[in-house]
């Protein structure tokens, strides 16, 4: 299993710029049902960023949120992401730790498209 995007699973949506309003229509049109999530996680960044006196904790929102919309806008990525988070119930150890490993894979392919784009 790799994290390598499926031929002809077209983005959804162009990758949005890392900034709060670009984020936050990808939030939207994506996964609106975590459009809260998102919110609270900026003011949670900022309140640390202040608490601080650092910029990481905004940093590393953007780059999350950035990481998960890379994840979210391509289809078959995103189930592939879901059914290994699914699959980390399972009783059995071994698909526990496939799902662990795939799961992984997409998580860091994601924050490196993060980092290049």
């Amino acid at each position: 299993m790799t994290a390598e995007r499926v031929q002809g699973d077209e983005p959804l949506i162009a990758t949005p710029a890392l900034t709060l309003d670009a984020l936050r229509q990808a939030v939207a049109v994506l996964v609106p049902s975590r459009l809260p999530e998102f919110f609270q996680e900026i003011q949670d960044a900022f309140t640390q960023a202040g608490q601080e006196d650092s910029v990481f904790p905004i940093r590393h929102f953007y780059q999350r949120w950035g990481a998960t919309i890379a994840i979210e806008r391509r289809p078959s990525v995103a189930t592939r992401l879901h059914a290994a988070e699914h699959a980390l119930a399972d009783p059995d150890a071994d698909i526990r730790e496939r799902a662990i490993r795939e799961a992984a894979e997409i998580v860091q392919a994601a924050y490196r498209e993060v980092a290049v784009g």
